[in-house]
């Protein structure tokens, strides 16, 4: 992740991988490895695939403006209420923004308000001796 300071971070998970269609594309993470973004990820652990036609939140992917494997929703303060703690598919804003959750977002890196500049997402495929050392 990279934001508009040229600041820095990632964020490593020891486990990742998606069902298929036929259990909505639903995500499995875990082993949150630091990488100096925090995990903003874990949190959507187990969620279904949510799109415009297949929200299965009910409302997450149209009001924040995209597909992810969102919540049903959670209390993050005593007034609001958020559909993520994460969502790279975000509205590409600039930096800090008025409305939070709106942009790409990681939250525990910078917060609810600052979309990111760039986030890529990458997997590699584990081998026999990185099963042996879990």
């Amino acid at each position: 992740m990279e934001d508009f300071e040229k600041g820095s971070a990632y964020a490593q998970y020891r486990n990742f991988y998606i069902d298929p269609e036929s259990s909505n594309y639903r995500l499995n993470i875990g082993g949150y490895i630091n990488g100096g973004a925090g995990d903003s990820l874990s949190y959507m652990n187990g969620r279904d695939f949510s799109t415009f036609d297949k929200d299965y939140t009910g409302y997450c992917a149209e009001t924040n403006s995209g597909g992810f494997w969102y919540s049903a929703g959670y209390w993050y303060s005593y007034y609001s209420w958020s559909c993520h703690l994460a969502n790279p598919n975000g509205l590409y804003k600039y930096g800090n923004v008025n409305t939070a959750y709106t942009g790409i977002m990681w939250q525990s890196w910078k917060g609810y308000y600052y979309s990111l500049k760039t986030i890529v997402m990458k997997i590699r495929r584990m081998g026999l001796e990185d099963l042996e050392s879990l």
